[in-house]
Order: structure tokens, then C-alpha cells, then sequence
């Protein structure tokens, strides 16, 4: 499993959340919410610092995780972050 994002997607979340270099996001499961894998869950966001952590991305000094608790949520299945224009932010979903 592996996250992937394109580099519109990774300035909005820089610009958004303020990243810079050394800033770590964590990608975790929450109940409810919208765009979800499984029903009853969501993909949430914040800035936080791993713990157990084999899934990550580093783009530009700035790392992308999920916890290893987590990855049951995704079914070996890798996360794809692609930009919606229509909406404007960031869009989830799976490939294989």
C-alpha cells in the first residue's frame, strides 16, 4: 500500500495547512464523514507526528503517513489524492 498525490494536490494542502519542510500529516480513520471507503467511516487529516507508521510520503520535506492501525480501512488497496476542480479541494479514493 502506498499514498500517491499530484502536485496541485500537495501545494493546496501546503498553502491550507501552512506545511513547510520538517511538517508531517497524518491521513486517519474516523467515524462518519463523507467520501468513504467503508460504510460508517472517513479519511481524516491532520498535522500530527507518527508513531507506528509504514505508509508515508515525503514531498518536499513534508511527510504524508498512515499509522499501521489504519491500513485495514484502505484493503491493501493504495490511496490516490487527486485536486476536484469542480470542488475545489482534494479528492480520495482507491486503486489497486
Amino acid at each position: 500500500m502506498q499514498i500517491t498525490m499530484s502536485e496541485k494536490v500537495f501545494n493546496w494542502y501546503k498553502e491550507e495547512l501552512s506545511l513547510n519542510q520538517g511538517d508531517f500529516v497524518h491521513f486517519y480513520i474516523r467515524y462518519g464523514g463523507f467520501n468513504s471507503f467503508i460504510s460508517g467511516f472517513s479519511l481524516g487529516m491532520d498535522k500530527d507526528i507518527p508513531e507506528r507508521s509504514n505508509i508515508q510520503l515525503e514531498k518536499d520535506g513534508v511527510i504524508f503517513f498512515i499509522e499501521d492501525e489504519d491500513v485495514w480501512y484502505f484493503d491493501d488497496k493504495d490511496l490516490v489524492i487527486e485536486f476536484n476542480e469542480k470542488l475545489g479541494e482534494p479528492e480520495f479514493r482507491q486503486a489497486v
